[in-house]
């Protein structure tokens, strides 16, 4: 049986993937080891980001939390493996926000923020990132049924 935290990194890279061109990437790949340049140790990432043009590529972090914000300690250790690898930016998914002092981490370091609901599937799920929101609905529907969709903001107004 796969570990929730297995599955939300699959997850997290399919949809990183579709989604990838929003980000300035030809696509995401799965979790893989790229070698570290200055420490000569190697990282596993949880899913690797390749630049237009293969000009590079990102690193793919993510981190199932579900009790508590990512700390700057978390995103510190993502911005080492940037620097260590050459990377050029990295990516952190979660299903909560980042403590204050990770949000400065990650805004001085290249470290673009993705908000993914814990239990989220291919097909169902709640991707937040870059001033967006991405919303995927599955259901069966029988020919008889109808759907009304409302879309609503913070604030409980209906902006759909």
């Amino acid at each position: 049986m796969q570990k929730s935290w297995e599955s939300y990194e699959q997850v997290a890279a399919y949809l990183l993937n579709r989604c990838a061109e929003e980000f300035g990437l030809e696509g995401v790949q799965g979790k893989q080891k790229v070698p570290g340049q200055r420490s000569g140790t190697e990282w596993e990432i949880d899913a690797k980001g390749v630049l237009k043009e293969n000009t590079g590529f990102i690193i793919v972090e993510c981190k199932r939390h579900v009790s508590s914000k990512l700390d700057q300690g978390t995103i510190g250790s993502l911005a080492y493996k940037i620097l260590d690898t050459g990377a050029g930016g990295g990516i952190i998914v979660s299903p909560l926000e980042l403590q204050d002092g990770a949000r400065m981490v990650a805004g001085s370091e290249n470290i673009v923020t993705v908000r993914l609901d814990q239990d989220s599937t291919c097909h169902e799920y709640i991707l937040r990132f870059l001033n967006k929101i991405k919303v995927g609905v599955a259901d069966r529907l029988d020919p008889k049924d109808s759907v009304k969709l409302e879309l609503g903001n913070d604030e409980g107004s209906v902006i759909y």
